[in-house]
């Protein structure tokens, strides 16, 4: 990064709704000024632009597990992504498989969601001790959670089975929601 600081440094999260394009006019023109002028910052944004190229391609590659939102799935398929999606009703499960031309799987969850207000993902892997996921996304509306392995991950295993519980997590102390079952074949 430069060694010159900047005196009146733009905020991080103006960084990322500039290259998002998320901004009014006014405000992306003040920025395009402000980094026309200043390395630092747009030293700062070149950094945020890479990370976000590396975490993309890291996605792509399916090296993320990760929890995600209906609206990203849609703009991956819209981009092109090729999407095997399997949906699992509310304590069901479901025989699935991936495919080396699969570039994303997408799991959707079912379950009762209208009152509720944060959901923790209680996850058992075969052969290893579970694994809480905090604080995930989830569609009240669409009563459902989005959920992608790790493809990578996925393709090296054998056949094995995978458990998943949706926590309701409020005041009032936590509540199961549901269990999910995938029945992978190699």
């Amino acid at each position: 990064m430069n060694g010159t600081p900047c005196r009146a440094p733009l905020e991080e999260r103006a960084l990322v709704e500039y290259w998002l394009g998320e901004l009014g006019e006014a405000d992306e023109a003040r920025i395009d000024e402000h980094l026309l002028g200043c390395a630092h910052c747009s030293a700062r944004l070149g950094e945020l632009v890479a990370l976000a190229g590396g975490i993309r391609d890291a996605f792509r590659q399916g090296a993320l597990q990760v929890f995600v939102s209906d609206a990203f799935v849609k703009r991956l398929a819209a981009q092109g992504v090729r999407l095997r999606e399997y949906r699992v009703p509310r304590n069901g499960s479901v025989n699935c498989n991936v495919t080396p031309e699969d570039e994303l799987l997408v799991s959707r969850l079912e379950a009762p969601l209208a009152d509720v207000t944060r959901v923790d993902v209680v996850v058992h892997p075969p052969g290893l001790p579970a694994e809480v996921r905090q604080d995930v996304p989830f569609d009240p509306a669409r009563g459902e959670v989005l959920f992608t392995p790790n493809l990578a991950q996925l393709r090296a295993m054998p056949s094995h089975r995978l458990r998943l519980e949706l926590i309701a997590v409020d005041d009032a102390g936590e509540r199961l929601i549901g269990e999910y079952t995938f029945n992978h074949t190699a």
